[in-house]
């Protein structure tokens, strides 16, 4: 695993072009996020997909969210409502993933069971440049260890994936504080995890 420190507001963009360059190559990465580190891949690269299923010990049936640069192009991944788009342009970019109805493009594998998708918009400007630079969404799943549990430890990260992922991007350790998820797939929101985002609007 490639391992580089970057600045956490002004990231060195030969680094956030190196990170989009592994992930269009098909490769898995880690990176900070408004919360926690999360591994990356693109969402539409299945050899990928499934190595990142393998590392989150078959986490398939499990729901991934996709980090988007912005709210722009977010009908192609998601049916949005009206008023699931005004609720996620009012709190975006923040600490929220919201899930939405996954729209018929996006890959099934990282449907849910519920046929619905994550999307999320952190208020992270490396993330945010990642997205970009890559052309589409990402994935964001946090770093976790066997039992699930978030890390947030740098060195640690580096102890357990360095053999598992392609390159990391460090900030420094962060909180283990992961969003809030707040599910909006059926117009009446719904507080499915309560974290870092604020969720009194919903309550």
């Amino acid at each position: 695993m490639e391992f580089f420190d970057l600045h956490p507001v002004t990231p060195q963009q030969r680094l956030i072009n190196k990170a989009a360059e592994v992930i269009k190559n098909g490769g898995i990465i880690i990176y900070p996020t408004d919360t926690v580190y999360g591994l990356g891949c693109d969402i539409f690269n299945k050899q990928a997909l499934e190595r990142l299923f393998q590392i989150k010990n078959d986490a398939i049936t499990k729901m991934f969210s996709f980090v988007c640069a912005d709210l722009k192009d977010i009908a192609k991944y998601a049916k949005v409502s009206d008023y699931a788009y005004r609720t996620m342009k009012h709190l975006l970019p923040g600490a929220y993933t919201f899930v939405l109805p996954a729209a018929k493009d996006v890959p099934k594998k990282l449907w849910s069971k519920r046929k619905t998708v994550g999307i999320r918009v952190p208020n992270n400007e490396v993330s945010l440049a990642i997205a970009r630079e890559v052309g589409n969404p990402i994935i964001s799943t946090s770093v976790t260890n066997r039992k699930g549990e978030v890390l947030s430890d740098v060195n640690e990260i580096k102890a357990i994936f360095n053999p598992l992922v392609d390159l990391m991007l460090s900030v420094g350790n962060l909180s283990n504080q992961p969003s809030s998820v707040i599910d909006l797939s059926n117009g009446t929101p719904e507080i499915l995890r309560i974290g870092a985002g604020d969720v009194t609007l919903f309550a």
